[in-house]
C-alpha cells in the first residue's frame, strides 16, 4: 500500500462515487464508477490517482503514483530554485554626513536597488539635533534625486520620531541592464 499526501488521494481513500477517468498513456477513458476505475488501474499494475478533486465529477488518472510525487518534488524544487526573495535592506546615514561618505553609502545602496532588494534610508537624531530635520530632509531629497535611475520613491522622507525614514524600492533587472548599457556606451566614447 503507497502512503499518500495530505493533500492527493489515491486507490481505495477516493471518495467520490463516479470519477472522470484518464488512462495511463494519457488518453481519456471518461466518466467510470470509482470501484471500475480502481479495478483498471489495479489490472494494469499502477495506483488511482485524484488530480482534480475540485472538478465534478473528480479527475483521476491512473498512473505510478511514486514516479508522480517524485516528479511534484522536483517541480516544487525548480520554482524554489529559481524563486527571489526581496529584501529590506538599510543604510544608516546622520544629517552630518560627509559628501564622500554620503557617496559611499550611495554606491551600496545602488548595489542594493540593482539585485532587486529594498532599500531604508534611515536617519536618526540624538538629542536636541532634531532641530536640524529640515538639513536631513534635504539630505534624503539629494538622495533619492541621484538614486532614481535605479530605484523608484516607494515612501517619502518623513519623521517618526527621532527617526527620519526613507523607503526605495528597486527598478528590477531593466535598471540594471540599462545601467550597464549606459556604462558601455560611455566605454564606447572614450
Amino acid at each position: 500500500m503507497v502512503v499518500e499526501d495530505k493533500d492527493v488521494r489515491i486507490n481505495n481513500r477516493i471518495r467520490a462515487r463516479d470519477v472522470r477517468l484518464i488512462g495511463a498513456e494519457g488518453q481519456q477513458i471518461g466518466i467510470v464508477p470509482t470501484w471500475d476505475a480502481l479495478k483498471m488501474a489495479e489490472e494494469a499494475g499502477f495506483d488511482l490517482v485524484e488530480v482534480g478533486a475540485q472538478a465534478v465529477p473528480p479527475v483521476c488518472r491512473i498512473m505510478d503514483y511514486g514516479k508522480f510525487k517524485y516528479q511534484r518534488k522536483k517541480r516544487q524544487q525548480e520554482a524554489r530554485k529559481r524563486q527571489f526573495i526581496v529584501q529590506l535592506k538599510e543604510v544608516k546615514i546622520r544629517y552630518k554626513t560627509d559628501d564622500h561618505d554620503l557617496a559611499t553609502k550611495m554606491r551600496q545602496a545602488k548595489e542594493f536597488l540593482m539585485e532587486g532588494h529594498k532599500v531604508k534610508y534611515v536617519m536618526f537624531f540624538k538629542g536636541r539635533e532634531v532641530q536640524f530635520a529640515g538639513l536631513g530632509l534635504q539630505t534624503m531629497e539629494k538622495i533619492a534625486a541621484d538614486l532614481m535611475d535605479v530605484a523608484t520613491l516607494e515612501r517619502p522622507p518623513r519623521m517618526e520620531g527621532r527617526l527620519l525614514a526613507m523607503y526605495l524600492a528597486s527598478k528590477g533587472p531593466v535598471a540594471k541592464k540599462k545601467l550597464e548599457d549606459d556604462e558601455d556606451a560611455e566605454d564606447q566614447d572614450e
